[in-house]
């Protein structure tokens, strides 16, 4: 069976080598370190590159028959290898050492070899062992009737079993939750793997498979050339399906895994992921592809690119496309809904930051238009933070060059400049204010931009400059109490900028996302981007409170809202910011210990009502744990804000040690809506075998996607692999 890690330029195996011999080494040196009473032989000569030397409670040496015989707590150890009995005697003209009563040999990779009786050549490499017992350098174990070392290389077992689990503690002559019996096995360091012949697997004594042949690597072995552990598994649109994958180790940086996939209701799909490291970067890319039933070709690539230039830049390469929008869902190959292309530099120095991109995107729901989706080239963004001042105030200076180009709409440039100085100052009494000033330029240039209420398409140049300032307040009051304290925070800020500076002229590209919260209250820019901003003077306010226990936040609220002093038509209907009088914001968090966490996030307008509400709730032990989730959206007519409004949920439970099992679900509460997909999970795992049983059934319709069924079986075997299995109901 192959094994398969994340590739590495480090040499791990020649690491782990030195680490297992210099604990060799130490065991040696420990060992020959004897205390006063103990006997010690002068190294004896027997014909190989280094000697042998016994450390025993006593010692004698019949010269007349070449017989040195050790008794005691005896130790020998040769080229790292230490061998452990109560008595040995050393045939020196045969060059044989015969070992009997409490034995073991540890070897210079990490097993140890027990044994009753055990005739070994003077380098202890070669010989033969009664009633053998091997524990590998993983913990796993051998038990056998018998076997012979040879070399020091090989180990072969007659009538043996192997397992990787703990015996029961209670009846250790009760079978192991699994093993595997065969006539013959072979540990073949040179080529680092265990070999069965006629074996058998057994799962809590009962035979469950049997097969003339098994390999697997020893556990020295890392990454190996082979086929890995197969899975079966289905789903409504694709039937039985089947994964088949095979991975090359093609060097210590780098590995390949190729996966076919046969299904019984489509035609096979051929996967395959690449990855390597260098000395200075990574790159970790998947494909693949299929010759579907309606005869069209399908696949997806995605790939990560990341190169450390020198200590100043670095760049990088992320490419993600599909033949069609629903390919990966189908084939379970992800579930986005936009797949995104980036190419970039990006350099780090002092109080400097450049970068620069590249974007394409990738829509893949029902209603993206490719025409629209722009493709960005270049996005340059660059950031310098100045040195404080006299004054402790510090300047500050952002400039971007953005164009967006489409195949079908408006194409835009901009160039934009802004700086400013930002000064902290801390009172005497505990306050603390911030004032900033800022001024920021931007200068466009759209063609086929379409204002709506206008005849045909505006083409040009467009510009604007947008000075701010701002004033920002607060004042911590503490009160403290023989267990708990409290912390009261008023908080204001006033912000003056002209009114005005968003021009119809003037595309909204990175601005649309839009969402007025507690955590963009005070921001005196509250979009997200640059092609809108806020305008007119105006004061936000809010207040902070919290309880902690000795440090740790028990209860932290805040509620807060914005006055402007007349409104402005920039902010849609339904963002909360469209009057002179904002919505109230506000968020709750209560978390006593952590059996409990709540969090409340909400936004209400003058009558409060709500028009945002987020709630989340999680509770519980490991015995039994739950959490769930409500967010409410309010859709107002003539609003862009989309109306939104569901629940999930989660139950979890760690049964015992071995045991635990999980329920995930979610509805959408909406007039259109319903269950969107509910899971159930049961899993076993302890130091040897995972067993995992899930369920899950999806509701959502995507054009070719219908809702499915599938519950599926995964059974982990250590050291041995994975065997997955599953099978779809139909959910038409």
């Amino acid at each position: 069976m192959a094994r398969r890690i994340l590739p590495t330029v480090s040499r791990l195996a020649v690491f782990r080598l030195a680490v297992s011999r210099l604990a060799g080494a130490l065991l040696v040196g420990l060992a020959l370190a004897a205390p006063p009473g103990r006997a010690q032989s002068p190294d004896l000569p027997i014909n190989r590159d280094e000697p042998v030397q016994f450390t025993a409670d006593s010692m004698s040496h019949d010269r007349e028959l070449g017989i040195v015989t050790a008794s005691g707590n005896v130790q020998v150890d040769h080229a790292g290898r230490v061998l452990f009995a109560d008595t040995i005697s050393y045939n020196q003209r045969q060059d044989v050492m015969t070992a009997t009563g409490n034995i073991s040999l540890l070897e210079p990779t990490g097993e140890v070899i027990f044994g009753q009786h055990m005739e070994l050549t003077g380098d202890l490499k070669d010989g033969i062992v009664t009633d053998l017992r091997m524990i590998l350098s993983d913990g796993a174990r051998v038990a056998a009737n018998g076997g012979r070392l040879s070399a020091g290389k090989r180990t072969e077992f007659r009538k043996a079993v192997y397992s990787p689990c703990n015996l029961c503690a209670d009846d250790p002559d009760r079978p192991p939750l699994w093993q595997v019996k065969a006539v013959k096995v072979t540990h073949d360091r040179d080529r680092r793997i265990i070999e069965y012949a006629d074996a058998w697997l057994e799962v809590a004594g009962v035979p469950v498979a049997y097969t003339p042949y098994l390999v697997h690597p020893d556990p020295t072995v890392k990454r190996q050339t082979g086929f890995l552990a197969p899975s079966a598994g289905g789903s409504t649109d694709l039937g039985f399906t089947v994964r088949t994958p095979f991975f090359l180790n093609l060097g210590d940086d780098k590995d390949a895994t190729i996966t076919p996939i046969l299904t019984t209701k489509e035609r096979a799909i051929l996967a395959g992921e690449y990855r390597q490291r260098f000395q200075t970067g990574s790159f970790d890319g998947d494909a693949s592809i299929t010759y579907d039933s309606t005869d069209e070709w399908r696949g997806h690539l995605r790939s990560e690119t990341r190169f450390d230039l020198n200590r100043t830049w670095r760049t990088g390469l992320d490419l993600n496309r599909a033949t069609d929008d629903t390919y990966m869902r189908r084939y379970g190959f992800g579930d986005d809904s936009t797949l995104t292309s980036r190419a970039y530099v990006e350099g780090f120095r002092g109080r400097n930051y450049l970068v620069a991109n590249a974007y394409s995107f990738q829509g893949l729901e029902a209603t993206d238009d490719p025409g629209q989706t722009p493709f960005v080239l270049p996005m340059v963004d660059y950031n310098h933070v100045g040195q404080p001042d006299r004054l402790g105030g510090r300047t500050h200076m952002d400039a971007g060059l953005v164009a967006l180009t489409r195949t079908d709409g408006t194409d835009t440039r901009r160039l934009s400049l802004g700086g400013g100085w930002r000064l902290p100052m801390l009172t005497s009494w505990g306050g603390a204010f911030t004032f900033n000033a800022d001024l920021r330029g931007d200068l466009y240039h759209v063609n086929g931009h379409k204002i709506p209420g206008q005849p045909g398409s505006n083409n040009g140049f467009e510009g604007r400059l947008h000075p701010s300032a701002s004033l920002d307040w607060r004042q911590p009051f503490v009160r403290s109490g023989a267990r708990f304290q409290q912390v009261l925070e008023p908080r204001a800020a006033v912000v003056v900028s002209p009114y005005g500076g968003n021009p119809a002229d003037i595309p909204n590209e990175d601005s649309q996302d839009f969402e007025f919260d507690d955590t963009n209250l005070f921001s005196e820019n509250r979009f997200p981007g640059l092609d809108r901003v806020e305008g007119g003077p105006r004061v936000n306010y809010g207040v902070r409170w919290g309880l902690y226990d000795r440090g740790h936040r028990l209860v932290n609220a805040f509620v807060g809202q914005s006055y402007r002093v007349r409104d402005d038509s920039t902010f849609a209907v339904g963002t909360g910011l469209e009057d002179n009088l904002s919505d109230i914001v506000g968020t709750v968090e209560v978390s006593p210990d952590e059996t409990l966490n709540l969090f409340y996030r909400t936004r209400l307008t003058e009558s409060l009502t709500p028009r945002r509400n987020e709630i989340s709730i999680a509770a519980g032990v490991p015995l039994l744990r739950a959490s769930a989730s409500y967010v409410f959206f309010d859709p107002k007519a003539g609003s862009e804000v989309t109306g939104r409004e569901e629940v999930s949920f989660s139950v979890s439970s760690q049964i015992n040690r071995h045991w635990r099992t999980g329920l995930t679900g979610l509805r959408d509460l909406s007039d259109n809506g319903g269950q969107r997909y509910f899971g159930a999970q049961l899993v076993y795992e302890d130091e040897c075998f995972t067993f995992t049983a899930s369920a899950r059934r999806t509701f959502f319709i995507d054009r070719d996607l219908k809702p499915n069924d599938s519950i599926v079986f995964r059974l982990l075997f250590k050291t041995l692999g994975e065997v997955s299995s599953g099978f779809s109901l139909d959910g038409s």
